[in-house]
C-alpha cells in the first residue's frame, strides 16, 4: 500500500484532552468500520507515525479519527494531532485489519479507553443498515458521549462504565449468544484479559470476537 497525503477536513473537541480528526476521503480510499490505517505527521521536523482506528461509519466523503493525549504513548506526536487544523495535510496507509464489521445482523462492541473509536462507529452503522448493536464501554473520563446518547436512542443497548466496574454484569446482559450475533472488543491488553474473561462468563465464544489489541 502507498502512502496517501489527505487533508484535515475538520476537527472536533469529543471529550477532555481529546478530538476527532475528519479527513477528506482521498480517491479509491476505503475502509470499514473496525479497521485502522497508518497516520503520518511531521513533529519537530521529523515525519512520525502512529495506527488509528477509523472512528467513522464510513468513508464516504471524508472519515474520522478519534485521538487523545497520551503523554507515555503518544507523547509530542499525539499533542501534534490534537492541534491540527481545517486545512492541515497529513500522509495515510492502510487500511488495515480483519477485524472489523462485516454487517452482522447482531453486533456487540466491547471497548475500553480508545476502543469507544471502532464501537460508536460499528454501532451506527449497524444501527443504519437495520441491524442490532449494543456497546459495552469502560473508561474514567468518558469520550463521544453524544453519540453514544444517539445510539441508545436509536435502539442499541450502551453501558458505560468506570475502571474499576466489573465487565461481567454488563457483557451478560448485552449477550444472547444467538446466531448471526458477532463480538468485537478493541482497547489496550489488559481490558482484553477482563473482556475475554466476561464473554465467557456469559456464556459467549471468546476465541470468536473479532478482537484488536492496542497495545
Amino acid at each position: 500500500m502507498d502512502p496517501i497525503e489527505t487533508t484535515v477536513a475538520a476537527v472536533r473537541d469529543v471529550g477532555p484532552d481529546a478530538v476527532a480528526i475528519d479527513l477528506d476521503t482521498p480517491p479509491a480510499f476505503d475502509a470499514e468500520p473496525g479497521q485502522f490505517v497508518k497516520l503520518t505527521a511531521t513533529v519537530d521536523g521529523e515525519d512520525e507515525s502512529r495506527f488509528y482506528t477509523v472512528s467513522s461509519p464510513d468513508t464516504d466523503d471524508t472519515f474520522e479519527f478519534t485521538i487523545s493525549y497520551d503523554p507515555e504513548e503518544g507523547g509530542a506526536f499525539s499533542e501534534c494531532l490534537l492541534n491540527l487544523e481545517a486545512g492541515d495535510t497529513v500522509t495515510i496507509t492502510g487500511p488495515f485489519g480483519d477485524d472489523y464489521y462485516e454487517g452482522e445482523h447482531r453486533a456487540i462492541v466491547l471497548a475500553g479507553g480508545p476502543g469507544i473509536g471502532p464501537a460508536v462507529a460499528i454501532a451506527e452503522r449497524a444501527l443504519a443498515e437495520g441491524n442490532e448493536a449494543a456497546i459495552v464501554y469502560r473508561d474514567d473520563t468518558p469520550l463521544h458521549e453524544e453519540r453514544l446518547s444517539n445510539i441508545a436512542n436509536a435502539g442499541a443497548s450502551v453501558f458505560v462504565l468506570s475502571e474499576d466496574e466489573s465487565l461481567t454484569d454488563a457483557v451478560a446482559d448485552v449477550l444472547t449468544n444467538a446466531d448471526g450475533e458477532q463480538v468485537f472488543v478493541y482497547g489496550f491488553a489488559d481490558f482484553l484479559e477482563d473482556a475475554t474473561a466476561a464473554i465467557e462468563a456469559g456464556g459467549g465464544d471468546a476465541d470468536a470476537a473479532k478482537a484488536e489489541n492496542f497495545g
